[in-house]
Parts: C-alpha cells; sequence; structure tokens
C-alpha cells in the first residue's frame, strides 16, 4: 500500500516519509474552490495555490501584480473545497524580499485567513532571513529554486537556469541551505534534468520538480495548462492530459446554436 493511501491527510511529514520509501509525489495548482474539490477527490498529495493565478486566472503577463488579499482569497476558495490534500500557497511577489518582518506577517495572514497549511517562497540564501522568521512561528515552508518567475525581470527570459557551473554550484548550495534551515519540501523550475538529481539526492527534503526531469521526488504542473484549458503556453516539459479547452468552446458553441434555432429549452426542459 502506498503511504498517500495510509493517510486520510496529506501532511508535510507524511510527504517526508513518500521520500523516504521512494513514493513519487503528485501536485497541481488550483485557485477556486470547483476546481480544488475534483483534484481533491482524484487523490492528489499536494495542491499549490499558485501566484499562477495572476496569469491564468486575472490574465496577466507576469505573476508580479497579485496582491497578498488575491492570494488569501483565491486560498481560501481552495481550503473550502479539500479534505486531504496539504495546501500550500505562494507568498506572492513584495511580501517577503528583503523584509522578514513584512515576511513573518504575510504568511501569519495567509495561514489565519485562509487556513492553508503552508506557504511557499521563491529565492535562495538572499531570503535566508525571511524563511527563517516564518519557520520560527511554526509555518511550514516550501523553498523554490531555479526558474523563480518572481524575478522574470531580472533575468529578462523564462529560459532554463543553471546550465552554467557556477550557477549549478549556487543553486545546490541554495537547496542545501534551504533543508538545513527546515523548509520541508524544494520545488525546481526548468533546471537540467542532471542537476536537479543531484540535489535531490544532496537533501533530505523531497524535492519537486517543473520542468526538472524524472529524478526527483515528485512532480507539479499548473492544473490549466495540463488540462489544455490554456493553449498558448506550451513548454518541453508541460503534458497535456486532455484538451478541455477545445472541448469548452464547442460546448458554448453548441448552447448558442441552441438558443438561437429555439432547441433550448426543450418542453422536458421547463415547468
Amino acid at each position: 500500500m502506498s503511504v498517500n493511501k495510509e493517510h486520510k491527510r496529506i501532511t508535510t511529514q507524511v510527504l517526508k516519509e513518500m521520500k523516504q520509501k521512494g513514493e513519487k509525489i503528485s501536485m497541481l495548482t488550483a485557485y477556486d474552490y470547483s476546481m480544488a474539490r475534483i483534484i481533491d477527490q482524484a487523490g492528489m498529495d499536494v495542491i499549490l495555490v499558485g501566484d499562477s493565478a495572476s496569469n491564468v486566472m486575472a490574465g496577466h503577463e507576469t505573476t508580479l501584480p497579485i496582491t497578498l488579499d488575491q492570494m488569501i482569497y483565491h486560498a481560501s476558495s481552495v481550503m473550502r473545497g479539500i479534505k486531504r490534500s496539504l495546501v500550500v500557497v505562494d507568498l506572492p511577489f513584495g511580501t517577503y524580499q528583503g523584509n522578514s518582518k513584512e515576511a513573518l506577517q504575510s504568511a501569519i495572514r495567509i495561514m489565519k485567513e485562509s487556513g492553508a497549511h503552508a506557504v511557499k517562497l521563491e529565492g535562495g540564501s538572499e531570503i535566508k532571513e525571511s524563511i527563517t522568521r516564518i519557520l520560527t512561528a511554526g509555518i511550514p515552508v516550501m523553498g523554490h529554486l531555479g526558474l523563480t518567475p518572481q524575478s522574470i525581470y531580472k533575468f529578462g527570459t523564462y529560459v532554463v537556469r543553471a546550465r552554467e557551473d557556477e550557477e549549478a554550484e549556487r543553486l545546490l548550495q541554495d537547496a542545501k541551505m534551504l533543508d538545513e534551515v527546515g523548509c520541508f519540501a524544494i520545488v525546481l523550475e526548468k533546471i537540467p534534468a542532471e542537476l536537479a538529481a543531484k540535489v535531490a539526492a544532496s537533501v533530505s527534503v523531497p524535492v519537486i520538480g517543473i520542468g526538472a526531469g524524472g529524478d526527483v521526488d515528485g512532480q507539479v504542473l499548473v492544473v490549466h495548462d495540463m488540462l489544455g484549458i490554456t493553449q498558448e503556453f506550451s513548454p518541453r516539459f508541460l503534458r497535456r492530459y486532455s484538451d478541455m479547452g477545445d472541448q469548452m468552446v464547442n460546448a458554448v458553441r453548441q448552447y448558442i446554436d441552441d438558443v438561437k434555432s429555439e432547441d433550448f429549452p426543450n418542453e422536458s426542459e421547463q415547468y
């Protein structure tokens, strides 16, 4: 029996047991009650209330515009839809960088106002103080290294990170630091698979990849991407499990046709 199925609730400890037993961790994003309910019922281990809501829910070009209040709204909606998944919430841009007191207050607001289980922060040694301060309050922290979308204007591109030896070594050291200070898991985004495997083998906590190969402890995707609801985004690491975008357009067109042709509602659909 898998570790996942032994537990009615997935916790940070369960994830650690899954890594120790070699059982892969599944993780998807969700931003609202209905989607969270479906994902949770399917048996998902971790739901990430990602700042990617800025893109897929609000239509922004980057993750930067989304606010703390908006993240709390999305997280609260997700929490009302779950029974067993561990729910992790992104701290949005500007709520933790450079000010550890503000970082703690941001994390406390998310935990108190949404009821979520953990927070996620992007970055390594430069945000160590913020991570440490949040952890001292008893709030679980998930790290995030590699491509960090909140830093898009610094990098200028969404290309694969840490191809060069110097950046790769820095990423490895940052991962070890996140492990040592007490993060319960680390997301690695868009880095070479060989480096991701090395990181996963070098830390005691689960490493969850997105575009980081298969030799890590789990995988995460944006739910709108993997379901084919968003279609303009097609990186190499994305596998589409459905074409729901096309199906939804076709359903709406059929509805329009039925209304205009007076086929809907028929006699059995009225009082």
